[in-house]
C-alpha cells in the first residue's frame, strides 16, 4: 500500500511543530474545565487524522463510538454470553477494518497464486495503516471484558483517549484506560516536565535525522535497492548501519511523541531501552518496542490455549510473533521475520529451561549480548527487504565474501560510530544529561534548541523522510 505524505503532519516536520505549540496554546488556558481540555484534544486528534484523509473523519468516529457502546455494555452487564457477545463485536470490527485495508490484498494475490485465477480487484486503502489505531482501541474493550480497568461514560474521554494523536502513527500502544484516567485528572504546567518533553522533542530529532535520515539515505536505501552492486563487505555493513537506522528512527518517533503528550501533562509509556544490549532474544523484547511485545503477551499469548502442557507455550510463541510480523505488514518478509524470533523465543525458552541449574562463565553474559545481536540483525534483512528475493539477494552478496569499502565514506562511518556508541551510553549518564537540561535557565534551554534547530537546517538540507513505523 502506497502512502501519500503530502500535507500530512510528519511528527519531524516544521508543520507539526507548528500545530502541536497551538494545541499547547489552546489547552493549557482551559486545563480547569475538563469539557473544554477534551473538545481542544478532541479537536487536534481529528485535525491530525483531516491531514492525513478525510475519510479518517467518518471512519474514526464512527468506529469510536461503536467501541463506546459496547464498553458501556460491558460496564452495565453481568451476563456472561452477553459480554463475550460484546468483546466479539469490538474485536471483530476492529481486526475487520484493519484486515479490509491491509491485509485483503495480500490474502487475494496469494489466493490468485495458489488457485491460479486472477484475484478481484479491491480499492479500499488508506493512506496511512490503523494498526497502531486498532491495538490501541482494543486494549479498552477486552480490558473492560477481563475487568482488568474500570471504564468511562464520558463519550468525549473515549473518543479523545483512543485516537489520542500523539500516538496515533506509531505508539506507544496506550492503554486506552490509562489515557482516560490522565484526562480525568486536574492538570497544572510543571516546568520541569516542560523542560524533559523539550529534551525528548529534541532528542528525537537529532535521532531522525542525524543518524537514522543520514544512514538510510547514504548507504542503507541504494544497497537494499541494488544489493548487486555492493561488495559483501559493503553490503554488511548496510545491514548494521539498518539496524541502527531503524532503532534511531523508531526511538526517535517515540521520543518526539512521548515528549508532546508530556507538554500536554499526558504521561506515555517507555517503548525502547537499549535493545541492542540485550542478553537473549525475550530480554530483546524487552526492551524494543515494549508496548507492542505486552500487547502480544497480554492479548493474544495469555488467550490462546495449552498453558499447562509442555509443548503447546512453544508453540503459541512461534504463532504469536508470527501474527505480530504479519501486524507489521502483509507480505512474506513480515511473516519470515515475526516467525525467526518467534523461534527464536521458543529456543531461550527451552535453554533457560534446561539451563536454570547450570552456572555458566563471566564470559558468557557478553558472549550472549553478541549473539543476540546478531541474530537480531540478521532478522531485520528480512524487515527491510521488499521481498523474499531481495533478502536472499542481500545474504547472497554477504556470503560472497568480496571485499571493497570504496562506498563506506568518512562522514557516514563517524555517523556509524556515534550511533553505535551512544546506543550504549549508560542510563545514569543519558539521566544526568536530562535533569542537567532541566535545571538550566529559561534562555540556556531555549539557546539550546535555538543551536539544534540550525543544526539540523544545516545538516538535513533535503528535509526528513517519513519515519519507518508510519506506514505500518
Amino acid at each position: 500500500m502506497a502512502a501519500s505524505y503530502a500535507g500530512c503532519l510528519l511528527l519531524s516536520s516544521s508543520a507539526y511543530f507548528i500545530f502541536l505549540f497551538a494545541v499547547f496554546a489552546l489547552y493549557w488556558p482551559v486545563s480547569r474545565f475538563r469539557t473544554l481540555t477534551l473538545g481542544v484534544v478532541l479537536f487536534a486528534n481529528y485535525f491530525f487524522y483531516a491531514k492525513w484523509d478525510l475519510f479518517y473523519l467518518a471512519l474514526i468516529p464512527a468506529v469510536s463510538s461503536c467501541d463506546y457502546v459496547i464498553g458501556l455494555g460491558l460496564q452495565d452487564s453481568e451476563n456472561r454470553l452477553v459480554r463475550r457477545i460484546l468483546v466479539t463485536l469490538s474485536i471483530v470490527m476492529n481486526v475487520g477494518l484493519l484486515a479490509s485495508i491491509k491485509y485483503v490484498p495480500f490474502f487475494l494475490s496469494n489466493w490468485s497464486v495458489v488457485s491460479g485465477r486472477s484475484a478481484p480487484a479491491w480499492n479500499f486503502v488508506l493512506p496511512v495503516s490503523l494498526s497502531f489505531y486498532v491495538f490501541q482501541a482494543l486494549t479498552y474493550t477486552i480490558d473492560l471484558y477481563r475487568r482488568d480497568s474500570k471504564g468511562t461514560r464520558s463519550y468525549l474521554a473515549h473518543l479523545s483517549a483512543v485516537s489520542f494523536f500523539p500516538t496515533t502513527l506509531a505508539g506507544p500502544i496506550t492503554r486506552v484506560s490509562s489515557l482516560i484516567d490522565q484526562f480525568e485528572k486536574p492538570k497544572k504546567l510543571d516546568p520541569a516536565d516542560g523542560g524533559r518533553a523539550l529534551f525528548l522533542i529534541g532528542m528525537g530529532l537529532m535521532k531522525k535525522l542525524l543518524i537514522a535520515d543520514y544512514l538510510g539515505a547514504t548507504l542503507v536505501n541504494r544497497v537494499f535497492d541494488f544489493p548487486n552492486l555492493y561488495s559483501g563487505t559493503e553490503t554488511l555493513i548496510a545491514v548494521y548501519a539498518y539496524a541502527l537506522q531503524i532503532y534511531y528512527d523508531f526511538s526517535g518517533y517515540t521520543d518526539i511523541a512521548i515528549g508532546s503528550a508530556m507538554l500536554l501533562g499526558i504521561r506515555l509509556p517507555v517503548n525502547f531501552n537499549r535493545p541492542y544490549a540485550a542478553e537473549s532474544v525475550a530480554d530483546f523484547w524487552r526492551r524494543w518496542h515494549i508496548t507492542l511485545s505486552n500487547w502480544l503477551r497480554d492479548y493474544l499469548y495469555f488467550s490462546l490455549p495449552g498453558k499447562r502442557s509442555k509443548v503447546m507455550p512453544y508453540f503459541n510463541l512461534f504463532i504469536t510473533f508470527a501474527i505480530g510480523g504479519l501486524w507489521h505488514g502483509a507480505a512474506w518478509t513480515f511473516v519470515i521475520w515475526g516467525a525467526l524470533h518467534g523461534l527464536g523465543l521458543a529456543v531461550v525458552r527451552f535453554w533457560q529451561m534446561k539451563m536454570r541449574k547450570a552456572t555458566l562463565p563471566g564470559w558468557w553474559q557478553y558472549a550472549s549480548i553478541v549473539l543476540t545481536f546478531h541474530f537480531v540483525t540478521f532478522t531485520w534483512i528480512f524487515f527491510r527487504a521488499s521481498s523474499v528475493e531481495n533478502a536472499m539477494q542481500i545474504l547472497a552478496r554477504i556470503g560472497s565474501l568480496t571485499v571493497s569499502a570504496a562506498n563506506l565514506s568518512a562522514p557516514f562511518l563517524l555517523i556509524l560510530a556515534i550511533g553505535i556508541l551512544a546506543h550504549y551510553v549508560p542510563k545514569k549518564w543519558y539521566d544526568f544529561s536530562v535533569e542537567t537540561f532541566v535545571r538550566a535557565p529559561f534562555y540556556a534551554q531555549a539557546a539550546a534548541l535555538a543551536m539544534l534547530v540550525i543544526g539540523l537546517q544545516y545538516v538535513a538540507q533535503t528535509g526528513a523522510t517519513p519515519f519507518i513505523y508510519n506506514r505500518f
